[in-house]
């Protein structure tokens, strides 16, 4: 079963805006039963070029999502955008997931589905032309496109 749930907010002291990429139930078997935590999946950025991903579980939704905040804010990577795209092509992958990110001219907007928009948009990136192969795991597509953009630099 998974839960999806999408939401913005805003970090007052820095300007970091966070987006739940996925909130999953997940499950651990024990002598008396199951016992149920959630685990959420969060991207924060300032849309100006610094990007953070990450992942917590918990027993409660909104504690795991303020973890996997906490986290991401620790593992800030900085992005290169120029005039609202990116300086050139670019490809990676991470395990089952592969995505190619291109530059666009100005006005093209970003060409992307799901988590690339998401990270995109989190960037400050306006233009982007981009294809995703492989797995459709949110996770694995968001540290694909992180790694991606960490060497667009």
């Amino acid at each position: 079963m998974n839960y999806m749930a999408y939401g913005t907010s805003t970090i007052e002291d820095n300007q970091f805006a966070h987006e739940v990429l996925e909130i999953s139930r997940v499950v651990r078997v024990v002598k008396g039963g199951r016992r149920f935590r959630f685990r959420a999946s969060v991207i924060v950025g300032d849309r100006a070029g610094k990007l953070g991903f990450g992942i917590s579980k918990s027993k409660d939704v909104q504690q795991a999502i303020q973890k996997a905040q906490a986290q991401a804010m620790k593992k800030i990577v900085t992005v290169q955008v120029i005039d609202g795209t990116i300086t050139h092509e670019v490809t990676a992958k991470f395990k089952g997931a592969e995505v190619l990110l291109k530059p666009a001219r100005p006005g093209t907007g970003v060409i992307a589905g799901g988590v690339i928009r998401t990270i995109a948009d989190l960037a400050g990136i306006k233009d982007l032309v981009s294809k995703r192969y492989g797995s459709v795991s949110r996770i694995s597509n968001a540290r694909a496109v992180l790694k991606a953009l960490q060497h667009v630099a």
